[in-house]
């Protein structure tokens, strides 16, 4: 018997353009070049408000060129100021480099084109001294703005001009250590801490003003009052205890007229408070 072979087909090469593997490979890439350009380059989502709150030092318009900057940006040679592309980390570092009144920065984004800028500036919590230059100082220990000496008038007395610090507390360090620039931490926290506690509860409990203090060495510092004595502390140790030392030597032997002949009180060292007229 013989056999017979099918005869052998050439099939037809099935048209690309009805493959709907080939049409669904265009609307996918239709569907997300619509959503590329209204994600990066559609007018609705361009960055057209900044509100910018919290401010009080630092001008609105200073603030709000800094972000206009950062928020131009070009993507594939084409100019965005898309919302969904501003870089939040970028901006803020760039407002808190610039602007060292600056302590906090929160921004956030409010669809679908505006920008709301949060600013939490620092707050002076006294002045820090080294040498003749003197800085505003903020809670963490970072000086942060010039605080340069009043200039005034005396019609009185030649040369006709007199410089007067403003009435404020001041902190001065004579440790050798090297003069700090804006923007830097000039001192450690604790020590500040310290040093506003004492403050704190000399005027609240023993109504006594401390104009300066001065840092002479991590165990040492001198309180300078408004009567024009002065109090010797050790910020490492108690200060509970040394200021309770302080308050029995004025109550039982220093009676109050003699307070304005005193030279110091002496509160580092144990149980003493040696202290020492004029």
């Amino acid at each position: 018997m013989k056999k017979y072979r099918k005869p052998y087909r050439i099939k037809k090469k099935k048209s690309l353009f009805k493959s709907r593997l080939f049409w669904l490979t265009i609307l996918v890439l239709i569907i997300f070049g619509g959503i590329f350009y209204l994600v990066c380059f559609s007018s609705i989502f361009q960055i057209k408000d900044i509100k910018i709150s919290g401010n009080q030092k630092i001008q609105t318009q200073d603030i709000e060129n800094l972000i206009k900057e950062k928020i131009n940006q070009k993507l594939l040679f084409f100019p965005t100021k898309s919302i969904f592309l501003i870089k939040s980390n970028e901006i803020v570092e760039s407002l808190l480099e610039k602007f060292l009144k600056i302590d906090k920065v929160n921004l956030k984004r409010r669809l679908p084109e505006s920008l709301i800028v949060e600013i939490q500036e620092r707050l002076p919590l006294g002045v820090w001294c080294q040498g003749e230059n003197c800085f505003y100082i903020d809670k963490e220990g970072i000086i942060f703005e010039e605080n340069p000496p009043k200039v005034e008038e005396d019609k009185s007395s030649s040369p006709p001009f007199a410089a007067t610090r403003e009435a404020e507390f001041i902190i001065k360090s004579e440790e050798s250590i090297a003069q700090g620039f804006l923007g830097e931490k000039v001192i450690e926290k604790v020590l500040l801490e310290s040093i506003f506690e004492i403050q704190r509860k000399l005027k609240e409990s023993l109504k006594i003003n401390i104009e300066e203090i001065i840092i002479l060495e991590k165990e040492k510092i001198n309180a300078k009052t408004s009567e024009g004595w002065e109090i010797y502390f050790n910020p490492t140790g108690d200060i509970n205890w040394q200021l309770t030392k302080l308050s029995l030597v004025l109550e039982k032997e220093i009676p109050p007229e003699r307070r304005k002949d005193l030279e110091y009180i002496d509160l580092r060292f144990g149980n003493f408070a040696p202290y020492k007229y004029k």
